[in-house]
């Protein structure tokens, strides 16, 4: 399999240097351009084709969000993962609706790292318990109406599975805590992704969450 090409976008020097370094330990994972802004990660994504982009939320000309809506848009094959600080927590839900696969903190360990790209890089959504809680959080303090799961159509079935997935499950665990095939909790995402008008678990936690579902 040939290597997982990946874009670095983020204002400060040492965070990108030490991702490379890091990056580098890894075979299967190929570092091929860097951006220290949101317009320059356009370009870089526009040039080099990435699997995966990580992209700072909070950068100089454009910011991180507006590169993550804009590649939605423009080339939404590639994966961006969002890679932050603590404080960022009022942009989370912004930036995983516009179509982030995965959010890592800047200090989060190698392996959920390496994880995460990954993931983003088969098409999946890794979130860890930690930032699926962080989301709750911050669409609880800002909700302002709360619809039940059933006003856009959502099945008893689906609400059982979109439950699952914000507690952190993988496909096959909800299948085996369901009692269902993973076939069938894959269809049950289909579903649920098309009715919330998203195409990702995390798109779907934050359009929960918004609406005060979970």
């Amino acid at each position: 399999m040939p290597p997982i090409r990946i874009v670095i976008a983020d204002d400060h020097l040492i965070v990108r240097q030490g991702l490379r370094l890091i990056l580098e330990t890894e075979p299967d994972l190929e570092l091929v351009g860097e951006a220290t802004d949101g317009a320059e990660a356009l370009a870089r994504c526009a040039d080099l084709k990435p699997d995966v982009v990580l992209m700072d939320l909070r950068m100089p000309v454009i910011d991180g969000l507006t590169a993550i809506e804009r590649l939605g848009v423009e080339q939404p094959e590639i994966a961006v993962v969002i890679l932050t600080t603590y404080n960022e927590d009022a942009l989370l839900l912004r930036g995983l609706q516009a179509g982030a696969r995965g959010y890592l903190l800047k200090d989060t360990g190698r392996a959920a790292l390496f994880d995460t790209i990954r993931a983003a890089a088969r098409g999946e959504t890794l979130l860890g318990p930690e930032i699926v809680m962080r989301a709750l959080a911050q669409a609880s303090s800002g909700a302002t109406a709360k619809r039940a799961p059933d006003a856009v159509g959502l099945t008893e079935r689906e609400g059982e599975v979109l439950a699952a997935v914000a507690r952190g499950e993988r496909s096959k665990e909800i299948a085996l805590h369901l009692g269902i095939s993973e076939r069938t909790v894959k269809a049950h995402l289909a579903s649920i992704y098309g009715k919330l008008g998203v195409d990702s678990r995390a798109a779907a936690i934050a359009a929960a969450a918004q609406r005060g579902w979970i």
